[in-house]
C-alpha cells in the first residue's frame, strides 16, 4: 500500500477518544492517516523571526505529524490576507467583504513555494500526495516545478463558487490553471463541481470529457464530487461517554418543561447566525405561546480575531441576543443563551442529544459536519428534528431533515414551529431516514472513494 502524505494549512494533532472538538479537516483527516500510516504536514501554527524550513517531526496515535513556522509576514499575507480576506468571502458569496491586495497574492505564492520546497524531502517515490482546501491551491504547481511526478489530489472542503463570483478575482485565470497541475480534484457536491466547470467553459473554453475528465489550459485533469462524512463509528463512542452522559443530564436539567434547540458553529458571517438570530426573535414573535417553553443554546467558539470582520461580527451577535433577551426574557427564563468557548466532542454530543432540534442554517456551506453529529447523538426512541439550510452541502444528502432558507427569517419560524410541535412518528422516520445516511456516507467511504480514484488516475 502506498503511503498517503496529508498537506493542509494547520494540523490538530490526533489525540484519544475524547479529544476536543476540532474542525471537520482535522476530524476527518486523523483516521484516513491512521489506516495509511500516514504523514501530516502543515504550518505548526507558530511564527519565527526568519523562516528556515526547518521541520517538526512527532508521532502522535500512529500518524507522522510534520510541521514548520512561518514568519509574521507569511501569516498575515498568506493566511490572514490571501486565504481569509480574499479567497474566503468570495468563496463564500461574499464579494462586499473581501480584500484584494498584491502583497497578499504575493504571500499566498510564497508559502505555498515554501511549503513545497520544505516537504519535497519527505516524498517517497510510491507516495501520494493529498492536498487541502483553498490555502493551498497552488501547491501542486511549485510541487511539479521541483519535479515530483507522483500522483497528487486536492479537496475542496468550501465552496466552489459561480463564475461571475471567480471572475472578481484579480488573476482569477491563473488561480484556476494552478489546479490544472493535480491529477484529481475533490469536491464537496455535484453543484460545487458544476460551477467550477461551467467557470472552465466559459471563461477559458474547457471542456468535459469521458469519466469526468476536464480539459484546459492545454491540460486535463479528474474532478468529482466526493461529500465528506463523520467518523461514524468514534461519534458512537463520544455519545456513550461518561462525559456525554454528564453533559446530557446538565442539559436536560435546564430543559425540565422546556424544548432546547441547539446550534454550533465558529463565529464566521458564512454561519448565518444574524439571520438565526433574527429568524428565532420572529419565531417568539408570531408564538407567544412558546415563551418560556423554548430556549436557544447557541455555542460559537471566537475565530480569526485578527481580521476586523469577525470582531464586528461578534459585536453584532452580542447586540442582537442581548436585544432579544431584553425583550423576551422573564425572571427564570432567558430565550438565548449565547456562549462563545470551545467544547470536547463528547461534550457537545451529550448537548446535542438534549436538543429537540439541531438548527444548522449557514448562508453558504461547503459540507457541514456539526448537521451529521446531530443525528448521529440522537437517541432512536425520541429523535430531535434537524433543520438544515439549503445552501449547507449537507442539504443534498440530508433530506429527510428540514429544509429552509436561511435568508428567509420567516421559513426559519415556521420551520422551528413545525419542528417543536412534530410528532413522534414523524421524528423516528426522519432519524432513521437521515442516520443510515451519516452511518454509510462517513469519514471512511469518503476517504476511500478519494483515495481510490486518485490510485486509478494514470500517472
Amino acid at each position: 500500500m502506498s503511503r498517503l502524505i496529508v498537506v493542509s494549512n494547520r494540523i490538530s494533532r490526533p489525540a484519544g477518544r475524547g479529544a476536543a472538538q476540532t474542525g471537520g479537516l482535522a476530524m476527518a483527516l486523523t483516521a484516513g492517516l491512521r489506516a495509511y500510516n500516514g504523514l501530516w504536514f502543515g504550518w505548526s501554527g507558530n511564527t519565527t523571526p526568519e523562516f528556515t524550513g526547518e521541520i517538526t517531526t512527532t508521532r502522535s496515535d500512529g500518524v507522522t505529524i510534520a510541521t514548520i513556522d512561518l514568519e509574521d509576514i507569511d501569516v498575515q499575507e498568506y493566511y490572514n490576507g490571501y486565504a481569509n480576506r480574499t479567497l474566503w468571502p468570495v468563496f463564500h458569496y461574499r464579494i462586499d467583504l473581501a480584500a484584494y491586495d498584491r502583497s497578499f497574492n504575493q504571500g499566498y505564492d510564497r508559502v505555498n513555494r515554501r511549503f513545497a520546497e520544505t516537504i519535497r524531502p519527505l516524498i517517497g517515490t510510491d507516495d501520494i500526495v493529498w492536498i487541502h482546501d483553498y490555502h493551498m491551491i497552488p501547491m501542486a504547481r511549485e510541487l511539479r516545478r521541483l519535479g515530483v511526478k507522483n500522483r497528487i489530489g486536492f479537496f475542496l472542503h468550501i465552496p466552489w463558487p459561480a463564475r461571475q463570483l471567480v471572475t472578481t478575482l484579480p488573476r482569477h485565470r491563473q488561480l484556476v490553471e494552478a489546479l490544472f497541475d493535480y491529477d484529481l480534484i475533490g469536491f464537496q457536491t455535484t453543484e460545487w463541481l458544476e460551477a467550477f466547470e461551467d467557470y472552465l467553459a466559459h471563461e477559458v473554453g474547457g471542456s468535459v470529457l469521458a469519466d469526468g475528465v476536464l480539459e484546459a489550459f492545454g491540460k486535463t485533469v479528474r474532478a468529482g464530487a466526493f461529500p465528506i462524512g463523520i467518523d461514524a463509528e468514534d461519534f458512537a463512542v463520544q455519545v456513550r461517554s461518561a462525559a456525554a452522559a454528564r453533559m446530557y443530564d446538565r442539559m436536560a436539567a435546564q430543559s425540565v418543561f422546556r424544548s432546547m434547540i441547539v446550534g454550533v458553529d465558529r463565529l464566521d458571517y458564512s454561519k448565518g447566525l444574524d439571520e438565526r438570530f433574527l429568524g428565532f426573535e420572529l419565531f417568539l414573535k408570531d408564538n407567544p405561546d412558546f415563551h418560556g417553553k423554548v430556549f436557544l443554546l447557541q455555542i460559537t467558539p471566537l475565530s480569526r480575531d485578527d481580521v476586523d470582520t469577525y470582531q464586528d461580527i461578534r459585536t453584532q451577535l452580542d447586540t442582537l441576543s442581548g436585544r432579544i433577551n431584553a425583550a423576551f426574557a422573564d425572571t427564570d427564563w432567558s430565550p438565548i443563551r449565547y456562549v462563545n468557548r470551545n467544547y470536547r466532542r463528547d461534550e457537545l454530543a451529550g448537548v446535542y442529544r438534549a436538543a429537540r432540534v439541531g438548527l444548522v442554517t449557514p448562508l453558504r456551506d461547503g459540507m457541514n459536519l456539526v448537521a451529521k453529529e446531530y443525528v448521529a447523538a440522537q437517541n432512536p426512541e425520541d429523535p430531535g428534528v434537524l433543520i438544515l439550510s439549503r445552501f449547507a452541502g449537507a442539504a443534498l444528502q440530508m433530506k429527510e431533515a428540514l429544509i429552509v432558507n436561511p435568508f428567509s427569517h420567516e421559513e426559519l419560524s415556521e420551520a422551528l414551529k413545525r419542528a417543536l410541535t412534530m410528532d413522534l412518528n414523524e421524528r423516528k422516520r426522519r432519524y432513521e431516514a437521515l442516520f443510515d445516511g451519516v452511518r454509510k456516507d462517513d469519514v471512511t467511504a469518503w476517504r476511500e472513494s478519494f483515495v481510490k480514484a486518485l490510485e486509478a488516475t494514470p500517472g
